[in-house]
């Protein structure tokens, strides 16, 4: 009972001390940005600095759920190349592009298939002469700044395109640290993360229709088609 108490009269005093109140959330603030990525790095180094996410959320799966085996498929910023692997076991073909050639060289030795290529290249200036029947954005075009010039590009060589986004609106301390000045980003390199509006209303700038979504593990899943040009 003393205990609790002395609790409820340091409760009163912040709350009646605004300024001090305002440095305690500044510093829970920041806390809780660094232990969420901490808790991201270590998790990763128990399994096999595979983040954890990986199987938890399943993402793979909807890609891999909306290729067809006759497909040939880019995969566009693919990072490690674990998710265009899982998506050559289904696909005709699959190439990724990435940026960092550390990245490439990796998934060249981690995830062999006949049928599954990497090369190093900047997705915002790629152009290739080829086709493809569909194109993956994963967790990619929210690190573009000009994100309407890489959609329309996509048109050009893809009527298809699978796109993964984080969403700010994935629970509402994210949205109040923004609201507060605080910074509030997954990753400090998002130039954006969206409302359900705003990706609706880029895709379209983009050239593209939203043909089916869904709302998942605070992301936006979606299968885009070009519209007319």
């Amino acid at each position: 009972m003393k205990v609790e108490m002395i609790r409820s009269k340091i409760r009163r005093f912040i709350a009646n001390h605004q300024n001090l109140t305002k440095r305690l959330l500044t510093v829970f603030i920041r806390m809780h940005n660094y232990s969420y990525h901490k808790i991201s790095e270590l998790a990763g180094y128990l399994n096999n600095d595979v983040h954890p996410k990986h199987s938890i959320t399943n993402y793979h799966a909807f890609f891999v759920d909306h290729v067809d085996s006759n497909d040939r498929v880019i995969d566009l910023g693919s990072g490690s190349g674990f998710l265009a692997f899982d998506i050559a076991k289904k696909a005709k073909s699959v190439l990724g592009i990435e940026i960092s050639e550390n990245n490439v060289s990796n998934a060249k030795r981690d995830f062999y298939r006949d049928n599954l290529f990497f090369t190093i290249g900047d997705i915002t200036e790629y152009q290739p002469t080829e086709k493809f029947d569909k194109a993956v954005l994963s967790n990619v075009l929210e690190h573009i700044e000009n994100r309407v010039k890489l959609l329309r590009q996509v048109r050009n060589y893809s009527p298809v395109l699978l796109v993964r986004v984080p969403m700010i609106t994935r629970d509402w301390i994210t949205v109040y640290k923004k609201h507060q000045g605080f910074e509030y980003r997954l990753d400090q390199t998002h130039f954006v993360e969206y409302t359900l509006e705003q990706f609706f209303e880029e895709t379209k700038e983009g050239g593209w229709k939203v043909d089916s979504y869904q709302v998942n593990w605070g992301e936006l899943w979606a299968v885009l088609k070009a519209e007319n040009k």
